[in-house]
């Protein structure tokens, strides 16, 4: 689906649906150097059961024009912009990783029109190393596969997928590889920049969910479990052999989470 946002062409998967408006909707944020097709079955999943599914592809990023957007707020502000654009105003948001600071900030900012938060791999605080952030910004290939490494859990790097032959750190070091060309280091620069958290936290209203893989290395659980302690009812939901790339590394799972979570949330 493609959308205006300010003047500029953003593109939204849709999850195999036409967008409806007057179905509530569920919009899904992609993490640092990514874009929609990290939600691929959680999107079909939801689109076909009562929501109407917008997966943003952030500004600069894959199938939205540029220029990539340089701060959280800044991120979390156009969020809520091409939710209007598609036609909604009540809507639930999950974010991954970069993209779950930025879901938090858009629900702080939405009061009301918040139904759910869902943030995926995130905490509080989420500092960059200084030589990942130098080879993004170099467009080192290095630095794809420092996240790949570091980003699936144990088990995912030696296989595990239920479709047999499926590689999933490789699907992951491609999709990045296509944000090394553009705005890997821009985001993680917005990630490392962030200090916004807690205060967001505060300011929600909706139902919330955290949920954390007990083999992230990237945002442990520890972090997690913190950033939970930061919001006045929090649901923490912790997967098992899991690392930071669950939506792709532990797809059936990440979406019974939020499943069982938005039962009985608008649809």
């Amino acid at each position: 689906m493609k959308l205006t946002v300010e003047g500029i062409e953003a593109f939204a998967a849709t999850g195999g649906r036409p967008f409806d408006p007057a179905r509530p909707a569920l919009v899904f944020v992609h993490g640092a150097g990514m874009d929609h097709t990290v939600w691929t079955l959680q999107t079909r999943y939801f689109a076909h059961h009562g929501w109407s599914v917008l997966a943003l592809d952030l500004p600069g990023h894959s199938g939205s024009a540029g220029p990539a957007l340089e701060d959280v707020p800044a991120m979390a502000a156009w969020v809520r912009k091409a939710v209007s654009a598609a036609g909604a105003t009540k809507f639930a948001v999950a974010g991954h990783s970069l993209g779950a600071l930025i879901a938090l900030e858009a629900a702080s900012r939405a009061g009301e029109d918040a139904l759910a938060l869902m943030m995926l791999g995130a905490a509080a605080a989420m500092p960059v190393n200084p030589a990942l952030q130098g080879a993004a910004d170099k467009g080192e290939h290095s630095a794809v596969e420092a996240m790949i490494g570091w980003g699936f859990g144990r088990p995912a790097q030696i296989g595990g997928n239920r479709a047999p032959g499926a590689w999933m750190p490789g699907a992951g070091l491609r999709t990045l590889e296509r944000g090394l060309k553009g705005p890997l280091g821009i985001d993680l620069k917005a990630s490392n920049g962030y200090a916004g958290a807690v205060e967001a936290a505060g300011k929600v209203a909706c139902p919330v969910l955290i949920v954390a893989g007990d083999d992230d290395r990237m945002t442990p659980l520890k972090g997690a479990k913190a950033l939970a302690g930061s919001f006045a009812d929090a649901r923490l939901a912790v997967l098992p052999a899991t690392g930071h790339m669950m939506s792709i590394e532990r797809p059936d799972e990440t979406l019974d989470a939020l499943r069982d979570f938005l039962k009985g949330i608008a649809a």
